[in-house]
């Protein structure tokens, strides 16, 4: 019988290529792996950014945390993006790789067109504002939360965005800092900052978060971004105070405490 190279399906339901007398499962070569993100598996805590009289700072731990174990203690949140901007990032680690490495591209790409023009701060935000909205909308988030700080031809840019929504401030916080630094920062920020009075501001922010929030390491770095470029900080730890009332009996009084 001669081969007629018409496919045809045998009782086994899998489909057989005549012609070459191979089985072809039908069900396996119409199923692909699912190579994004579905949940948050490995995610950091909270990232902090704030103006101050020469530039942004911003903040942020390094630990990533396997649920609610802190599985990781080494993890860069902070990343340069350009010359003149800082991006930091809470929530899933793997998006936030992913994320970079298209900012990386997009940095590239800017540099190897040498039309002595540059992406700024507000630029790469509204790059960040359409990749992260466009996800959404596909219903296959960067399940992050980004902070953005730069300084271009002396404007300071502060910006936040979390799943497409996006805004700027002076001064910022996302995960559990937006309900602990926040207040912070508002009865003790103003612009006239100087460079010591912000980092002390920010570590005094980087404590309070190391006691309240479990997702937080006593491991820290701080970005400085000026008109002169981006310094990010080595990794560095806090002096905590255990000396606090509450600290020492603190199922005082709950019921049904040990």
């Amino acid at each position: 019988m001669f081969a007629t190279g018409i496919a045809e399906e045998d009782r086994k339901g899998s489909y057989v290529d005549r012609s070459i007398s191979r089985p072809c499962n039908f069900e396996i070569s119409q199923q692909s792996p699912v190579t994004h993100t579905q949940y948050p598996y490995v995610t950091g805590t909270s990232v902090l950014g704030i103006k101050y009289k020469d530039g942004v700072l911003l903040a942020a731990d390094m630990a990533g945390s396997y649920g609610s174990t802190v599985r990781y203690k080494s993890i860069h949140r902070l990343k340069a993006v350009g010359s003149h901007a800082v991006l930091g990032a809470s929530g899933e680690i793997s998006d936030f790789q992913q994320v970079t490495q298209y900012l990386d591209e997009l940095v590239l790409n800017d540099y190897m067109w040498e039309d002595g023009n540059k992406l700024g701060p507000q630029e790469i935000h509204s790059y960040l504002n359409r990749l992260m909205y466009n996800k959404r909308n596909k219903f296959d988030p960067f399940w992050n939360s980004l902070v953005l700080g730069g300084v271009e031809n002396g404007q300071k840019y502060l910006g936040v965005n979390m799943i497409g929504v996006h805004y700027k401030d002076n001064h910022v916080a996302t995960g559990f800092g937006n309900h602990l630094a926040r207040p912070m920062f508002r009865n003790e920020w103003r612009e006239d900052l100087t460079l010591e009075e912000g980092v002390k501001l920010l570590e005094k922010c980087l404590l309070v978060l190391f006691y309240r929030d479990r997702s937080s390491i006593n491991k820290f770095q701080i970005a400085k971004i000026t008109e002169e470029g981006v310094v990010i900080s080595e990794p560095f730890a806090l002096k905590p105070n255990w000396d606090f009332k509450a600290f020492h009996n603190p199922t005082l009084g709950a019921d049904g405490s040990w």
